[in-house]
């Protein structure tokens, strides 16, 4: 992708992928959501979960899967406000952009 992606806007992407699964995801789990939609690497991805989990948008829990503990992500209260206030900021500033771009005589 030719955009720069901000702190704020990967804070939302990464709270909106971990809110869709009311159990919390794993991180590598996260880190393909996430690659889905933009071109981000693990080392970008896990001081983005710290930070969020020191900002209490997420929680962590521990499972043991075939052996192995897994750290899970679960998005707090907290978090589904900020993403809430995401959403709403993204849309205004997505139909802003898309009117400048289309309305550009190309």
């Amino acid at each position: 992708m030719v955009f720069n992606t901000g702190a704020a806007l990967l804070d939302a992407i990464v709270l909106a992928v971990v809110s869709r699964d009311q159990q919390g995801t794993y991180g590598y789990k996260i880190t393909q959501d996430v690659r889905a939609a933009i071109d981000v690497s693990e080392s970008t991805l896990y001081p983005v979960l710290r930070r969020l989990l020191k900002e209490d948008c997420l929680e962590t829990y521990d499972l043991a899967i075939d052996g192995r503990n897994r750290r899970y992500y679960r998005i707090t209260e907290s978090g589904r406000l900020q993403l809430n206030l995401y959403r709403g900021e993204w849309r205004s500033y997505s139909e802003k952009i898309s009117r400048i771009l289309e309305e550009a005589g190309v």
